[in-house]
């Protein structure tokens, strides 16, 4: 029997009687009250959860800035300091080695969030096409992650913290302190909702927990699992890697190409060229020919529920596979987004999802299925 890792928390999730499950190796909690629970907490008011298994990556030097951007996607040369951006690493052919956040900490210096599951990976793939001025630091082991997510997840983190948090705008960070620890304070999220995600020492993890739980009573926050984690951002479309993005799927096909800079001085000549990076020549290329297949969002309109790997049938033909699914408690729907042919990918084409054996109908529909108020 393997062991599985732990985070700092472990043993408070398991004394507050958290459900606990293998998660890509990792001993997480799925659930405290219930996953339905949990997610109406975060829709409605705040969650909070432990991603301290989460991987960081920092990238530092006077050369931080190409080597970031070549092994990215997007042009973080944008990024002013304090700043974040979503984007990805890729292998040469166009397929994901994973998607990441980037935040600008100095000019020479980049912190990156990465997934659990690929830290060392990511780690190395950075490592093996460093060829400038900068030193890489696998850094996982130097922090916990906890995340505030809800309406109110202001109104927690406030009580606690004398950053400005108004002044922070959404993909922005602050270095500062939460209830008297160093932090670092970002607005960003994986759940759809406005939220903070705080970056912390270990040592620290547990204190920080237990009083975010105490400074958040009135606003009825609730701890959250990994199975509301995951109906929350299946809600708001947001990729998980292993799923909607791997290394045999291009950001053109998982619908992110919002996030790729090519050249941009070719669109705009006032506007700088981003330069070339890992993946680029594959992605231009495939964007030449054109896609064949895009990942699409769908909802259930028979009795049933698709869960991830499903197959996906169109005229009772096998056509493309399910890459999440499941209820989504904010819209009491069944939902889910799966890959399919382009000519299948219109909202409104009628589909069939094979479960167990039995074609219940579905119909394509625009993603995302759920935006938060404004």
């Amino acid at each position: 029997m393997k062991t599985l890792l732990k985070t700092p928390l472990n043993a408070v999730h398991r004394a507050s009687g958290a459900k606990m499950v293998d998660f890509g190796g990792w001993d997480m909690p799925v659930e405290y009250a219930g996953v339905l629970e949990e997610h109406r907490a975060v829709r409605q008011g705040a969650g909070l959860f432990d991603v301290s298994h989460m991987g960081e990556i920092e990238v530092r030097g006077p050369q931080a800035l190409e080597l970031v951007q070549y092994v990215t996607v997007n042009d973080a040369a944008k990024l002013k300091t304090g700043q974040a951006q979503y984007s990805a690493l890729l292998y040469q052919h166009g397929g994901f080695v994973d998607d990441i956040l980037v935040h600008k900490v100095t000019d020479d210096h980049y912190f990156l969030c990465v997934n659990a599951s690929n830290q060392d990976k990511d780690y190395e793939h950075i490592r093996a096409h460093n060829h400038f001025d900068a030193d890489v630091e696998n850094a996982g082991d130097q922090y916990a992650q906890l995340a505030i997510q809800g309406p109110l997840a202001t109104g927690v983190v406030s009580k606690l913290t004398d950053a400005d948090l108004a002044s922070i705008k959404r993909y922005h960070f602050v270095d500062g302190a939460v209830s008297g620890v160093r932090a670092r304070i970002a607005r960003t999220g994986y759940t759809g909702e406005d939220g903070w995600e705080i970056y912390i020492a270990p040592d620290q993890a547990e204190r920080l927990w237990n009083e975010i739980l105490e400074a958040g009573r009135e606003f009825a926050i609730q701890p959250c699992g990994l199975g509301a984690r995951n109906t929350l951002r299946m809600e708001a479309a947001m990729p998980l890697y292993g799923h909607e993005i791997d290394a045999s799927i291009t950001p053109w096909e998982a619908g992110l190409d919002w996030i790729v800079k090519l050249d941009t001085a070719k669109l705009d000549k006032a506007k700088r060229d981003k330069g070339d990076f890992l993946g680029r020549e594959a992605l231009v290329k495939q964007k030449e020919r054109g896609i064949t297949r895009k990942l699409t969002g769908f909802e259930m309109k028979g009795r049933g529920i698709a869960r991830d790997g499903y197959e996906i049938l169109a005229n009772g033909v096998q056509s493309g596979w399910v890459t999440s699914g499941g209820p989504a408690p904010a819209l009491n729907k069944n939902i889910g987004m799966c890959m399919l042919p382009l000519h299948l990918c219109e909202p409104g084409s009628a589909l069939e999802v094979s479960v167990r054996g039995r074609a219940v109908e579905a119909v394509t529909v625009p993603m995302p299925f759920y935006k938060r108020a404004r």
